[in-house]
Formats: C-alpha cells, structure tokens, sequence
C-alpha cells in the first residue's frame, strides 16, 4: 500500500485512468469519423474533467453533482455509439460510494444501472446478453464496491472507538491520580497546620515551648508520613504497590508504635485477582479507619480482618472504644473524618463502605469487587 502512495504509482495510476475513460470514445470517434468528433469529445472530455475534480475534491456534495454530470455524459456516449461511455459508468459506480454520502451513493449508482439497462434497451436497440451482461457487471462492481466502503467505515469506527476509549481511561487514570494526591496532601497538610498553628500560639503567649516543640515535631512527622504515602499511592497506580497483607501488617506496626495500643490483623482468601483500584481503596479505607481511631478513640484497641467472601472482598476495622474523656469514635457526632472521600471511592469502583456504631466502638466495613 505504500508503494500506491508514491508519486510513480500515482502517475502511473492516473494515466491508466485516462486512457481506461478517453480511449473508447477516440475509438468510436475513428470508427464514425471525424465528423461526429464534435459530437463526442466535448462531452468526453466534460465527462474526464468532472472525473479528475471528483478525484481531487474533497466536497461530498459537490462531489455527487459531479458525479451526476460524469453519469449523464457517460450514458450520452453509450447512446451515441455503442459502449464508448461505459468506462464513465463503472467509474461513477466505483467512485460514489467513496465521495459522496450514503444516499447520494446509493441514488447515483441506481441512475447508473437503471439509465444504462434504458439506453441499451431503448435508444440503442441491444437485446439477450448483451444488456444483461452490462448490466449484471455494474451489479456486480456496485455490491462490491458498497462492501468495501462498509468494512472501511466499521474500521474507521473501530479506530474511533478505540480512540475514544483510550482517551476515556487516561481521563480516569488522570482523575484517580488527583483523587489519590489530593487525599494524602489534605489528610497529611491539615493535621500539619493545625500542629503548626497550635505551636504558634504557645510560642507567642511564651506558656511552654516544649509543647510548641512537640507539635512541630509532630508536624515534620506528619509531612515526611505524607511525602512516603504519596510515594506509595504513586507505585500503587503504577502497579508496584506491596502485597495487601504486608500493606496492612505496615499500618498495624505504625499504629501500635504510636499508640501502644493493640492492632490485630488477619487475612483470609485469594486476593491477587484485585485491581489496582480495589487494592488502593482498601489500604487507603484502612489507613484512613486507623487513624480515625487513634485520633478519636486513643487507646482503642483495634482489629484489621481482610476476607474474600464470593465475588467481593471484604475489609472490616473495628475499635473497641476510647477510655472516659475521648473525642468518641469515628462516626460519632460532628465526625466523618474522611470516610466520606472513602465511601465516594469504594463506590466509584462498584463498591460500598458503611460506618456504624459496633457492640464496644466504631466499625468500618468496606466492599469492593473481587
């Protein structure tokens, strides 16, 4: 096919086309004199000059009235002499499907068969096979013809589609991104400010700067956390995450290394067939249910159980409650504490989260599909 693209094979194209519609009306021309010369080649060479402007132009419109015009000097040759036109006929057949619109297409190609069935019938006076032969080979070109033009639109569809469809999923991977940074940076950037502000204000009314120091401790922790989650979401959309089991078992270490408190974790089930998204929901709902519980119910002891149950897997966090005085759990009134970004994300991929009251704390359980 590249080789048809090159300006030899274009020349070498376009020349045979010439000679394919000019030489049998230079025949007949021969064969009937020189005096029927103007009578044939001006519409002959009307006929090939709409031929060439259909080939270069690129107006569907235009391009069928062109068209019209090449059918109507092609039928005007047959009947002048004999088959001299035909080259123009089986050219509006091959041509019309290609440059102009369907119907268009459709009501050329119907002229071409019905006019040249007339004109050999009528003006001409052919019978037997001879009609039925020209007849039957415009046809034949036609149904051929049309089958192309309907593999290339299923094709140029096809690609369309596929176009489309790619650019859908960078849109969504974009989205996912975004959604994952914007996550970390607000959960890790808001808890740095109010530890910045809260240091601030001691260090202005001078009560104790050793707290102040502990919140901006405190801070430089929480953006160097931030920074690592960052990183992890990034490897988790590229798909270089670690296994959930480890991911979790992390979040249980660093939970019980800043509270003291007891995190159990279990994992039960085949879980390698999660996606991407369904991994990153459920270590994102975990990490977000853990810190709800150390932030509001300090001191709770907490349990981690991943389960695959049929098609879904299953991520259940419960707390056993804070001691006397503490903020209460999660879900208490005045809360949310992000699990609202969870339930929105465990919904976009199918999923669900519900958090409620449990028999001694707060419970979170989120579902995706396995």
């Amino acid at each position: 096919m590249t080789f048809l693209r090159s300006p030899p094979a274009r020349w070498f194209l376009a020349a045979a086309l010439a000679v394919y519609l000019l030489l049998s009306p230079l025949l007949a021309v021969f064969e009937m004199g020189w005096p029927n010369v103007l009578a044939l080649l001006p519409i002959s060479v009307t006929a090939f000059g709409c031929c060439v402007w259909v080939l270069r132009g690129r107006g569907e419109r235009r391009n069928a009235w062109l068209l019209a015009g090449v059918l109507t000097g092609g039928l005007a040759l047959h009947a002048i002499s004999r088959y001299s036109g035909m080259g123009f006929l089986y050219f509006v057949v091959f041509a019309a499907p290609f440059r102009t619109r369907f119907w268009p297409a459709v009501l050329l190609v119907t002229a071409d068969l019905a006019g040249t069935t007339a004109v050999s019938l009528l003006v001409i006076g052919l019978r037997g096979w001879e009609v039925w032969g020209n007849l039957l080979g415009l046809t034949y070109v036609a149904v051929l013809v049309f089958l192309v033009r309907h593999v290339r639109t299923t094709r140029e569809h096809a690609a369309a589609l596929a176009e489309a469809r790619a650019g859908e999923a960078v849109l969504a991977e974009r989205a996912r991104l975004a959604r994952e940074v914007h996550d970390i940076l607000a959960h890790s950037q808001s808890a740095q400010i109010v530890h910045l502000e809260g240091a601030r204000l001691l260090l202005e009314r001078g009560d104790d700067p050793a707290a102040a120091l502990d919140r901006v401790n405190r801070a430089v922790r929480l953006a160097r956390a931030g920074l690592e989650e960052t990183r992890r979401a990034l490897d988790a959309l590229r798909g270089q995450e670690l296994p959930l089991a480890e991911r979790l078992e992390r979040l249980a270490v660093e939970f019980r290394s800043v509270t003291g408190a007891s995190c159990a974790v279990s994992v039960a089930g085949d879980l390698d067939s999660l996606e991407a998204g369904a991994r990153l929901a459920v270590a994102r709902t975990a990490q977000e249910a853990l810190t709800n519980v150390r932030k509001h119910a300090p001191g709770a002891a907490v349990s981690v159980a991943l389960r695959r149950v049929g098609r879904w897997c299953e991520l259940e966090v419960r707390d056993t409650g804070g001691p006397p005085g503490s903020s209460g759990s999660p879900g208490s009134p005045g809360g949310g504490y992000g699990l609202v970004g969870m339930r929105e994300r465990a919904e976009l991929i199918g999923g669900s989260l519900a958090a409620r009251p449990g028999a001694e704390g707060f419970e979170v359980l989120l579902r995706v599909p396995a």
